[in-house]
């Protein structure tokens, strides 16, 4: 028997990775392909979405929207792709070399509720966001290295600017992750 085939990339990832080296060889802002949203028509609805890019299992680039800031998810893929690649502050711009290397997530966000306190969060379930005035910091749910709601607290307030004793206000979302 011959080997099996890999499973198929999700269409989401698949849309991201094609914005990524469009991007990244070009400088091509792709559109959504002919037929996308006949085929997902979920890719006409609006969404927070991130991006995240890792290379030989490290993080090389996350961005995202909490809230819809585009059209429709399509958009909002390509756009938050491009950015993961391009415009992470903690990382330089991925070049065509990388390309190869890169594995892509995509989530998509559902709305912030606003929860009372550490009680109604999850680390495995649950992104926060602490928001502090203006100011605010956000951590996806399930991240490695993440594993207790105090820590998810410190790293989001941390990413914030939002001092540990600060008062803030928490909000919860959960997201559907696509590999």
């Amino acid at each position: 028997m011959g080997a099996a085939s890999p499973s198929p990339v999700h269409p989401y990832v698949q849309l991201a990775t094609d914005a990524i080296d469009a991007y990244v060889r070009d400088f091509r802002v792709i559109t959504p392909p002919t037929g996308l949203f006949e085929r997902h028509p979920t890719l006409w609805g609006r969404a927070g979405v991130f991006v995240s890019l890792k290379k030989r299992g490290e993080l090389r680039g996350c961005i995202g929207t909490i809230e819809p800031a585009h059209e429709n998810l399509a958009v909002e893929i390509i756009e938050n792709a491009i950015s993961a690649a391009t415009k992470d502050p903690r990382f330089r711009p991925v070049i065509e070399e990388e390309l190869p290397e890169l594995v892509v997530s995509v989530d998509i966000l559902t709305t912030p509720e606003r929860v009372a306190g550490h009680e109604d969060l999850d680390v495995l379930r649950y992104g926060l966001i602490v928001k502090a005035g203006t100011r605010r910091g956000l951590l996806l749910p399930d991240i490695e290295g993440i594993a207790s709601v105090h820590e998810q607290m410190t790293v989001a307030r941390k990413k914030g600017g939002i001092g540990e004793e600060e008062p803030a206000e928490l909000y919860r979302f959960q997201v559907e992750r696509y590999f």
